[in-house]
């Protein structure tokens, strides 16, 4: 019996390695959906080969937790928003945040160049969400008009 429950875990651990495995969740479908098919930057990222746990890296421990969580109904609708550090994302993102401002420099701003000190990535980028222009919320920059529709422009 012990030998088919470490079979079972082992599979169920693979399994949960394919993007398609997670969409199986009903909370987690839109997000799966997101990163299959939208214009928002989860999806760019798969273009780019970057599947759900690159970023969401769990242990057997919490994917065996999160089983639990679904099974019992014990779990949030939707789920608690993750964050994300800034060094997080330059662990794949160019490494060094100066190359990621040399990157976006425009003849009238810097959004990644901010008055505002060091900010964290996800304060403007979002996966599974649109992404917001927070320097809208003060300044109408030319640029703001050549960012396409996953993009939110404050006001």
């Amino acid at each position: 019996m012990l030998a088919l429950g470490v079979v079972g875990a082992v599979g169920l651990n693979q399994l949960s390695k394919n993007p398609a495995f997670c969409g199986t969740c009903h909370i987690i479908k839109p997000y799966y959906e997101s990163w299959k098919n939208s214009n928002l930057l989860a999806n760019k990222h798969a273009a780019q080969g970057v599947d759900c746990l690159d970023c969401h890296h769990k242990s057997y421990l919490e994917k065996a937790q999160e089983g639990i969580k679904y099974i019992t109904g014990n779990y949030s609708e939707p789920p608690e928003k993750l964050t994300f550090t800034r060094e997080q994302c330059l662990e794949c993102h160019e490494k060094d945040f100066e190359q990621v401002v040399a990157a976006t420099e425009f003849e009238e701003s810097n959004p990644h160049d901010s008055h505002m000190g060091e900010i964290d990535c996800t304060q403007c980028h979002q996966m599974h969400d649109k992404s917001k222009v927070m320097c809208s919320q003060c300044h109408t920059f030319s640029w703001f008009e050549k960012l396409d529709d996953s993009w939110k422009i404050e006001s």
